[in-house]
């Protein structure tokens, strides 16, 4: 990146507004033509529909055939190719959105999106299942930088919007769309609009799609079907009655059903250790083994937003309700094969691989939530433009994840989270409002109020089964999680893990279970130890267990006996904090926009898991058996913006020229760390859990430029580009690649100082040209879509070396740590033939066209490097028949 370029953004700044000032007097000076008019673009960022030229911000929106011809489809990871500086991905159905390089990955039901996303205005909790809103619909908004006041919560970042076709009492009218495509891709999509009066109408849509999974199944157990198959159905209803000339009601429900064998990622950190580089693998060729992946997303709303006209102001009354069922059994992977036989480096033995390792990961997740927001806002003629209201959401989850460690040996079995019960609970009250001093001037300001509550009960912690041999001999090893097993998640008779004795630990132990795998001896080991028959347990000795030397005492009982279960999970938050905003807009002549703004925006803080302290002694009266749950503020921003609008003629055709130069002032930013629960097998590490923490200050740099050129025979030609300087000012964190799992406390601090923010590449530009071509019988269309990120890091640790509490250092790479994804570049096409006046529609795709391959999130622990992809070359054709 060129840095003296980002040291030199402030006097650009000044030549931007004196260029701008400028241009319209001299390109006036030009030969009049008459120009072919550029598409008006239509965005609600301010809770009102307004030109994108008339915004005094930043945005971007695209409809339907929009995305669709641009590659972007049902998958909403897609977007971020069309939309510089955004990067989205998908782990275990959870989207994470990152705009301008904040976000957050926290997914879990104590962590929050830092950009938000919403439905038709509609703020979206857990944004799952999100993609297989993207038929029927108006269009898609995606607004950068802090939507605090307007948008409300945790739109830190910025947000998106998915705005579906509203009904309408003109015609019976819609269309049905269908694809086929390689990876056996098979789609369909159609809507139909029904007039019922002349006040009320219905619209009716739904959507299909399905395709096999984007990996290959590289081990030797070819019965197993690879992550990522998926089988989506979709389904929305929409009603809008106008009541009367000042009254109208708009209701939407939706369905999203997604099926499949699960969502994908690759654990690279074996492949890293040996010496490869990202670049000498093939990422989605993976060694399956154990449980067959399976998936199954069900996510239901309904909204309805009442709307009275007064004289001179609005009233708008929305309620939302959304319902979201998540089942997930992990394809669980032993890593990616790897070597070609023609190397330096040693080639992977896929028959040494351990296919009776019945390890796996469990997901059990569901929300209920509601939105109610009452909103007063001007409809007048007058100079001052505002809006006020009242945001209330409420969320009640139960949620469970269940990790099994099969051959588990000292001194890890298992992991158990459950929760119940867990609240959460926002309020907030708004005011903004834009005040016309003069035609051309404009102040605008805002301010927000926001409480939020979280609240969880539950267990969690780690399951173990230490077990002596003769002779006190250490230690005997547990199957567990074999084939049949299942959880019993919310299922369990009791949440309550106040017994810590033997019997009461191993009764809770039990409780969680559901149904034993086949070949599990976890329920033999401690058959027992309840009524007290056996009360160290029954030990045994069989080769599958591979316990080595170990023979069982002559008593059938352990020598000795260590149990380890979940612990209770109890905990509270609540904060309170004010967003806002001030800014200014000046119109230099007709199409000409500069503006200033300074804003704020803040996420919500929680709180974490507490874990099983592995150091614990029973014998020290300051030796605790938990590592106890601490607090994580809310992170805050504040972002100052200058930019401008433009649209200029030039000899006959149109310019559309945008700008913005922005910096971020980003606090408490937190960071989410995988901490090591426990042991497992050879000595690793196992039963991870994500630990949220304050960790930074971090600031941003950054030029955006996006618009669009008309060239001669019905080109086309739009670009958008975004140059980044995201950097961490101050922070350190624990350093989880170098983690002590015997002894959390002793894990090594990483200073984060000077480090890029993950996820933020220096630039990254998207360029489009597309034409229409009118032919006797209709018109034929083309288009490239060509797009560019510069390299970015996937953690905040990027590369540094690892500096170990003994003194040791390594590099990050070759102990497995590798987190640099490099530049790439991608390119999508698209051809179409419109005939019969466009009521049908034949086109030809083919979106990441070069295959590049690419990281798009990272998950770094003790022995993991665990990378999700972004989709791989696919190409099809769609036909479209409107009606």
């Amino acid at each position: 990146m060129n840095y003296n370029l980002l040291r030199r953004l402030p006097g650009m700044a000044g030549l931007l507004v004196t260029w701008v000032t400028a241009t319209p007097a001299v390109f006036a000076q030009g030969e009049e033509a008459e120009p072919q008019m550029l598409e008006e673009i239509i965005v609600t960022v301010e809770r009102r529909e307004q030109n994108l030229q008339d915004y005094a911000g930043t945005a971007q929106s695209f409809s339907e055939d929009d995305l669709k011809s641009m590659g972007v489809g049902t998958d909403i990871r897609n977007l971020q190719v069309v939309v510089p500086g955004m990067n989205i991905a998908n782990q275990e159905g959870n989207i994470e959105i990152f705009i301008r390089g904040v976000g957050s990955a926290n997914n879990t039901e104590l962590g929050d999106p830092g950009a938000a996303p919403h439905i038709n205005g509609v703020y979206i909790p857990r944004p799952r299942g999100l993609g297989g809103q993207f038929y029927d619909i108006e269009r898609v908004e995606v607004h950068k930088g802090p939507q605090g006041t307007l948008r409300g919560r945790n739109a830190m970042g910025g947000s998106l919007n998915i705005i579906t076709r509203k009904p309408n009492m003109e015609s019976i009218g819609g269309y049905v769309n269908g694809e086929i495509g390689d990876y056996a891709n098979r789609a369909a999509e159609g809507a139909i609009n029904l007039p019922i009066s002349e006040t009320l109408a219905v619209r009716l849509a739904g959507a299909y799609k399905t395709h096999d999974s984007y990996f290959e199944n590289a081990g030797l157990d070819r019965s197993l079907t690879p992550a990522g198959e998926e089988d989506n159905r979709s389904a929305r209803a929409s009603l809008l009655w106008d009541v009367s000339d000042s009254f109208s009601v708009y209701s939407v429900l939706d369905y999203v059903n997604e099926t499949g064998s699960g969502y994908p990622g690759t654990n690279l950190f074996a492949p890293f250790q040996a010496g490869y580089s990202f670049d000498d693998l093939e990422p989605r060729n993976v060694v399956y083994r154990g449980h067959q992946g399976d998936m199954d997303n069900k996510h239901t709303g309904f909204m309805v937003q009442l709307a009275y006209d007064f004289s001179g102001f609005s009233t708008e009354y929305s309620a939302s309700y959304r319902k979201l069922e998540f089942q997930q059994t992990n394809a669980e992977n032993d890593g990616v094969a790897f070597g070609d036989g023609d190397g330096p480096l040693a080639d992977r033995d896929l028959a040494a691989v351990d296919y009776d390792n019945w390890s796996n990961v469990y997901w059990a997740a569901n929300s209920t939530s509601m939105v109610h927001e009452l909103r007063f806002f001007s409809t007048g003629d007058g100079p001052l433009t505002w809006t006020a209201g009242g945001f209330y959401f409420d969320e009640d989850q139960d949620v469970g994840f269940f990790s099994t460690s099969d051959h588990g040996f000292c001194c890890f079995s298992g992991t158990e989270f459950t929760m119940p019960d867990v609240q959460g609970e926002s309020l907030a009250f708004y005011a903004d409002g834009v005040y016309a001093f003069r035609d051309n001037f404009r102040i605008k300001s805002g301010i927000r109020y926001t409480k939020e509550e979280k609240s969880r009960f539950g267990i969690g912690g780690n399951f173990a089964l230490v077990g002596g041999g003769d002779g006190f001999s250490c230690c005997f090893s547990t199957r567990f999680g074999t084939q049949g097993f299942a959880p019993a998640f919310q299922d369990r008779p009791s949440f309550d893990a106040s017994d810590r004795s033997p019997a009461g630990l191993v009764a809770l132990m039990l409780e969680g279970i559901s149904r034993f795998g086949v070949q599990d001896t976890l329920a033999q080991q401690l058959a027992g130890i309840i009524d007290g028959s056996m009360p160290n347990g029954t030990c045994i000795d069989s080769p599958e267990l591979d316990n080595g030397f170990l023979v069982c005492p002559e008593n059938g009982q352990f020598s000795f006996l260590n149990i380890t279960a979940p612990e209770q999970q109890d905990g509270e938050y609540s904060d309170e904090f004010l967003d806002w905003r001030l800014g200014f807009e000046y119109d230099l002549a007709d199409q000409h926009l500069i503006y200033a703004t300074v804003s704020s925006g803040h996420k919500s803080g929680g709180f974490n898991d507490n874990l099983t302290n592995p150091a614990y002694d029973p014998n020290d009266p300051d030796s605790s058996p938990t590592l106890n749950e601490v607090d994580f503020s809310p992170e805050s921003l504040i972002v100052y913006e200058l930019g401008s609008k433009n649209e200029f003629e030039l000899g006959g055709q149109q310019l559309r020229f945008n700008t913005a130069l922005f910096f971020y002032d980003y606090k408490d930013q937190v960071f989410q760390t995988l901490v090591a629960a426990g042991q497992g097998a050879g000595g690793q590490s196992v039963g991870l859990s994500l630990q949220n923490t304050n960790v930074a200050d971090s600031e941003i740099l950054g030029l955006e430029l996006d618009g669009s050129l008309t060239l001669p025979y019905s080109l086309m030609l739009s670009y958008s580009a975004v140059l980044l300087d995201a950097k961490i000012k101050s922070g350190t964190i624990g350093d989880v690649r170098a983690q002590d799992f015997s002894d959390p406390a002793n894990t090594p601090d990483a200073d984060l100082s000077g480090n890029k923010l993950p996820l933020a590449s220096d630039l990254s530009a998207s360029l489009r040209l597309q034409q229409v071509i009118p032919v006797a019988s209709g018109s034929f269309d083309w288009q490239i879509l060509a797009s560019y990120r510069s390299s970015y890091y996937l953690t905040p640790f990027n590369e540094e070396p690892i500096f170990f509490r003994d003194g040791t250092v390594s590099e990050a790479a070759t102990s497995g740590y590798a987190g640099k994804q490099k530049g790439f570049a991608t390119v999508n096409l698209g051809l179409g033939y419109n005939f019969f006046d466009s009521k049908y529609r034949v086109e030809l795709f083919g979106t990441n066209i070069l295959d590049e391959t690419a990281s798009e999130k990272s998950l770094v622990g003790p022995d993991l490097n665990l990378r999700f992809l972004n989709t791989p070359r696919t190409y099809g054709l769609r036909v479209n028949a409107n009606f």
